[in-house]
């Protein structure tokens, strides 16, 4: 873990913190361990652990895909093996854990994070959420905010609550849904008549089923699509189940819960949708296959007296699944519930079946005995936040020591929205084109971001207009900034940030034009001409004046006008473009332009909410470990 690493920066002020019980040495890699639960502590009194040990995994998996070293052999019992590394395998990394259970206080969150800017981190990467407040009230904006006037990146997930309900909105957090990969971890399955199908499957063991029956209810539905309390054990057993498809409506936990009940040996279940999660710990033999795939095994067993699998085998990988990448369907996504003309979010990145390390606790369970893997797969925005701060860390490490608004900027131009089909990116389980409220300015393109060309800066000061613009009260911006004096030099909520959002009223003398004045920097180059080209949907007219920026040295400033003109018939949906400029050398600075109607304030005024200070936390955030990287000789 520790080879080729280097000494730890002197200026590191972190530490070690260990029990007595279970007591573990830090390294070069591993250069801190921290824990914050005192107030989780006053209202669970038997929480006396303060070890900074993970007992979950979430932790572990989080930290190594950030920053874990070159491990050869890695898999998940056989799935996806290969050379496992994080995206910035040199960097040293220290952990503050914020919580022994399945939930957290915001005030331990927060104390974590003061102590990590303390200590002197480089890149804040939490992988947790907190139902959305106002900024000022929220300990996430509060304590991300400090970190960003430090020089800090601070990256977050969206959440893992699907449609519109997305986290973590503070335009200085680093905001990542997650996206799929090209990867399939599959069983397969050949029939009687010779027909092969491939199925997903996580079964963690390399059985190979032979000569099997298939076990089909014919003309009973409940029997034949596996409903809770249908089947029995007497007449299954020994065959593989074929669970069908129910009428198109996705039912597969319900169905393996039946399978579960009656401790079958196998099972085939049909459905083109499998929720994350849906596959975690399998105990017995189960793949999933195609709605397609399903028509043809159904015709078979239906046809024969006699239905057999011949072959049933697991623990199989495909690289070059189509198309991918999709945007998780969990992701949480926009509009922003505080603030909507603030795009999030801003990008995303691989977070389904990811393989990094973990704890030596049992993953799952085959008959009576606990299975343990050092490399495990999860899904979830937690694990797609890692992934831009590993890459967030090689840009700091790289880039003159870029400050936050730069790398992120960086990351969000050179992200892409076409995957490898050569479409607009697509949601998990549905066929419709993803709009930017989805995946922000698309999935980061690491290579692409080190040569940005332009960027859109930004400074705290920039932040406490908007703040001031928010119209917040002398207490509540005491609260957000953590001081007594600021000064508001301009009351504004357009931040010049790369990305455009206007909402619309649908009142009929309501204003349809909006316009956005931005300022880029030049990076590239230094004899550069960008010019503008804008792509536009259906309802939107964009101008964008000048339409040529002419640079003659690095790091010179050009600003630019964007005028979005909505049409007085454009449907109350969400609406989107893209303004693209473009040197003579092709390379490419994106920014989308996104129009909403007055329809979507339903939404954002439900997404608000005023819950106390300590929370049940989201599916995929147990186990909270806040993880920080330090980017120094990476």
């Amino acid at each position: 873990m520790t080879k080729g690493m280097p000494p730890i920066p002197q200026r590191w002020k972190g530490k070690c913190e260990n029990s007595k019980t279970r007591p573990f040495p830090c390294n070069r890699k591993l250069i801190g361990a921290r824990t914050f639960i005192k107030s989780i502590q006053a209202k669970y009194p038997n929480q006396t652990d303060h070890s900074p040990r993970d007992h979950y995994g979430h932790g572990t998996h989080t930290l190594s895909t950030a920053g874990g070293n070159h491990v050869a052999g890695a898999s998940h019992f056989g799935y996806a093996s290969g050379t496992a590394r994080g995206m910035a395998p040199h960097a040293h990394l220290a952990m503050y854990k914020v919580s022994n259970i399945n939930e957290m206080a915001a005030s331990d969150v927060l104390a974590a994070m003061d102590q990590g800017i303390a200590d002197g981190i480089d890149i804040l990467s939490i992988s947790l959420a907190f139902d959305q407040r106002p900024y000022f009230k929220d300990a996430i904006s509060i304590g991300s905010l400090s970190a960003y006037e430090k020089g800090i990146v601070v990256v977050f997930g969206t959440g893992n609550e699907g449609t519109y309900s997305i986290s973590n909105v503070a335009p200085w957090i680093l905001t990542v849904g997650a996206s799929t990969i090209d990867r399939s971890l599959i069983g397969t399955v050949t029939q009687g008549n010779g027909l092969t199908f491939e199925g997903t499957s996580t079964f963690p063991h390399s059985v190979l089923i032979t000569d099997a029956s298939f076990y089909y209810s014919k003309g009973d539905f409940k029997k034949t699509t596996c409903q809770p309390g249908s089947l029995n054990r007497n007449e299954s057993i020994g065959n593989v189940i074929f669970c069908d498809d129910y009428d198109g409506i996705t039912m597969i936990n319900d169905q393996l819960a039946e399978v579960y009940r009656i401790r079958a040996s196998a099972a085939i279940v049909v459905t083109d949708q499998i929720f994350s999660g849906a596959l975690d710990n399998l105990a017995i033999p189960i793949m999933i296959i195609s709605l397609s795939s399903g028509n043809l095994v159904r015709e078979y067993v239906k046809g024969e007296p006699k239905p057999k699998v011949m072959y049933m085998r697991f623990v199989l990988t495909n690289l070059g699944t189509k198309p991918a990448p999709e945007v998780a369907s969990f992701s949480s996504r926009g509009p922003n519930p505080i603030t909507p003309g603030i795009l999030k979010p801003y990008v995303i990145a691989l977070g389904v079946d990811v393989l990094v390390a973990f704890p030596p606790i049992p993953k799952t369970r085959i008959g009576d005995y606990a299975l343990v893997t050092d490399y495990a797969l999860y899904s979830g925005t937690s694990m797609a936040t890692p992934h831009v701060a590993g890459v967030a860390t090689l840009l700091k490490a790289s880039s003159n020591n870029w400050i936050p608004a730069a790398i992120r900027s960086a990351l969000m131009t050179t992200a892409y929205t076409i995957n490898n089909n050569g479409t607009t990116l697509t949601n998990k389980y549905y066929v419709s084109p993803e709009t930017p409220l989805y995946y922000g300015d698309g999935h980061i393109n690491p290579n692409k971001a080190l040569d940005p060309g332009l960027i859109y800066d930004l400074d705290t000061q920039d932040y406490i207009n908007f703040l001031c613009g928010l119209g917040y009260k002398e207490t509540e911006m005491r609260a957000i900034l953590r001081r007594n004096q600021w000064n508001c030099t301009q009351n504004k909520t357009d931040l010049n940030y790369p990305s455009f959002v206007v909402v619309f009223k649908e009142e009929p003398n309501s204003p349809r034009v909006k316009n956005f004045s931005r300022v880029v920097t030049n990076v590239g180059d230094d004899q550069s001409i960008y010019h503008a080209v804008v792509e536009n949907s259906t309802w939107l007219r964009v101008i964008v004046k000048p339409s040529t920026l002419t640079f003659t040295e690095k790091f010179q400033k050009q600003s630019f006008i964007v005028s979005v003109e909505i049409d007085g018939n454009a449907l109350p949906k969400p609406t989107y473009g893209y303004l693209r400029w473009i040197d003579q050398h092709n390379r490419t600075v994106s920014s989308p332009i996104v129009a909403l109607m007055d329809g979507s304030d339903e939404v954002l005024e439900k997404a608000i909410t005023s819950h106390g200070q300590l929370i049940r936390v989201h599916r995929w955030f147990l186990h909270v470990l806040v993880l920080v990287i330090l980017h120094n000789m990476i």
